[in-house]
C-alpha cells in the first residue's frame, strides 16, 4: 500500500461506516411506531451533535472549554427569540442563529486566547453559569402578553410561544417522525463535518498546538488563528442543535446550561475516547443506553453511571474507540506471529 491509499483509508472507513449507520437510523422510523424510542433517539441524536463539535475544540484542539452548552443555549434562545419577537419561520431563524453562536463563539475564544488548562476550564464556565444566572433572574416586564407579563428570556419559567418547524400541522400525531429526521439529518452533517476536520491538514494543525504548544508555534502554527477557527468552526452546529431543540421541545429554558447535564456530556466524549472521530457518538450512545436502563433504580442511577466512567478511566482510557483500536492491533499480531510461524521451513533433521 502506497502512501496516498494509506491517506485515503481511514476515509474509506468513514465514509462506509457512516453510510451504514446512517442508514440503519433511517428505517427505524419505518419499522417501529414506538414514540417512546423515537424521542429518545431525537435527543440522542442532539446530544451526539453537541458532543461531535465540543470534541473538536476538546479532544482535538486539546481546549479545555466548558463553555460548549453556553453556545448550545445561545443558539437556541436566539432561534426562539426570533421565531417569537420576529415572527419569523424557525426554519429561517435557525441558520442565523447559527452564525450568531459563530460570532458569539469568537468572542469566548478571544477571551480564552493567553489562558491554557484549568483557566481556560473556569473562564468558559463562569459564561455558562453567568448565562444561567441571567437567564433565571431575569424579571423585567419585556412585552405583556394578554394580561401576562413576560421577561425577554422567559425567566424561570422558559422562552415559549415562538411556534415550532411546521411537522405538526403537515403530519399531525406523527410530528415526531419529522423532528426525528430533521435531527438525524443534522448530526449525521455535524459528524461528517467533523471527520472532515480531524482527517485533514487543520486537524493536523489542531494537534500541533495540544500535543506541543512551543514546538509547533516555532514552525509557524498560529495559536490565534487555529484557536479562532477551531471554536468558530465547531460553533455553527452546536447553535443549530440548540435552535432544533427549541423547535422540538416548544420551549427553551435555563435547564440547558445546569451543571448536571453538562458533565453528562462532557463524559460522552470522554467514555467515547478524546479526539476520536467516532468517540463522541459511542460514548453517546453507552452513557444513554445506560442511563435508560437505569431510570427505573432511581436511588442508584447517578452511582451506576459513574461506575462506567470510572470503570473506563481506569481500565480504558482511550475509551470505547481506544479499546476497539487496541483489540483490533492484538488480534492483528496474533494473526501475524501464526502467519510467520506456518511460513518458517521445517528444520531438518541431523541425517540430513
Amino acid at each position: 500500500m502506497n502512501v496516498a491509499q494509506a491517506a485515503r483509508a481511514p476515509w474509506r472507513r468513514d465514509v462506509s461506516m457512516g453510510i451504514t449507520v446512517l442508514a440503519a437510523a433511517v428505517i427505524i422510523p419505518q419499522i417501529s411506531g414506538d414514540r417512546y424510542l423515537i424521542t429518545q433517539l431525537t435527543l440522542f441524536f442532539l446530544w451526539t451533535t453537541i458532543v461531535t463539535q465540543w470534541n473538536l475544540v476538546f479532544g482535538v484542539a486539546g481546549i479545555f472549554s466548558l463553555g460548549h452548552m453556553a453556545l448550545f443555549a445561545f443558539g437556541g434562545f436566539t432561534t426562539g427569540m426570533m421565531g417569537l419577537y420576529l415572527d419569523w419561520s424557525l426554519w429561517y431563524a435557525l441558520p442565523l442563529a447559527g452564525f450568531g453562536t459563530v460570532l458569539f463563539s469568537l468572542l469566548i475564544a478571544l477571551a480564552c486566547l493567553r489562558l491554557r488548562g484549568a483557566y481556560v476550564a473556569l473562564l468558559t464556565l463562569a459564561i455558562a453559569q453567568a448565562m444561567y444566572l441571567l437567564i433565571i433572574t431575569d424579571t423585567e416586564c419585556f412585552y405583556m402578553d394578554g394580561v401576562t407579563c413576560r421577561n425577554l428570556t422567559g425567566g424561570t419559567r422558559g422562552l415559549t410561544k415562538y411556534g415550532d418547524f411546521g411537522f405538526r400541522a403537515i403530519l399531525g400525531r406523527d410530528w415526531i417522525v419529522g423532528d426525528y429526521y430533521l435531527t438525524l439529518g443534522l448530526l449525521a452533517l455535524a459528524t461528517f463535518f467533523s471527520i472532515a476536520i480531524i482527517r485533514s491538514p487543520l486537524g493536523m494543525a489542531f494537534r500541533a498546538l495540544r500535543d506541543g504548544r512551543t514546538y509547533a508555534i516555532s514552525r509557524g502554527v498560529s495559536q490565534f488563528k487555529y484557536q479562532l477557527i477551531v471554536f468558530a468552526s465547531s460553533a455553527f452546529f452546536t447553535g443549530l442543535a440548540g435552535g432544533v431543540y427549541a423547535g422540538h421541545f416548544k420551549v427553551m429554558g435555563a435547564n440547558t446550561l445546569i451543571l448536571p447535564l453538562m458533565l453528562f456530556l462532557l463524559c460522552m466524549m470522554v467514555v467515547g475516547g478524546l479526539g476520536r472521530a467516532w468517540g463522541p457518538l459511542l460514548g453517546a450512545a453507552l452513557l444513554m443506553l445506560a442511563d435508560e436502563i437505569l431510570k427505573d433504580f432511581v436511588d442508584y442511577r447517578n452511582m451506576g453511571i459513574g461506575l462506567i466512567i470510572v470503570l473506563f478511566g481506569m481500565l480504558w482510557p482511550k475509551g470505547v474507540v481506544g479499546a476497539i483500536e487496541a483489540a483490533y492491533e492484538r488480534v492483528g499480531r496474533i494473526m501475524r506471529r501464526r502467519h510467520e510461524a506456518s511460513n518458517q521451513p521445517e528444520r531438518g533433521g541431523a541425517g540430513d
